[in-house]
């Protein structure tokens, strides 16, 4: 098992974030899911604690989504 530093896992944190605005802006919508969900995993693990970045995001699919 690798024991990950705060500052390593900050680090971690950061570069999901990055890479899964970076998969939404080129529509690879499955790899945003995919670092998204790293970003969250790392973000409850670490404990960081930080608010949702895609909350906004989410907000907007909901306002313009139809009930099935």
């Amino acid at each position: 098992m690798v024991a990950y530093s705060y500052k390593k896992l900050q680090h971690e944190l950061d570069e999901a974030e990055q890479k899964a605005w970076d998969s939404l802006r080129r529509y690879n919508f499955q790899m945003f899911g995919y670092w998204a969900a790293i970003w969250v995993y790392i973000n409850r693990i670490g404990e960081f604690k930080r608010p949702n970045p895609w909350v906004d995001v989410v907000r907007l699919a909901r306002s313009r989504g139809t009930d099935a």
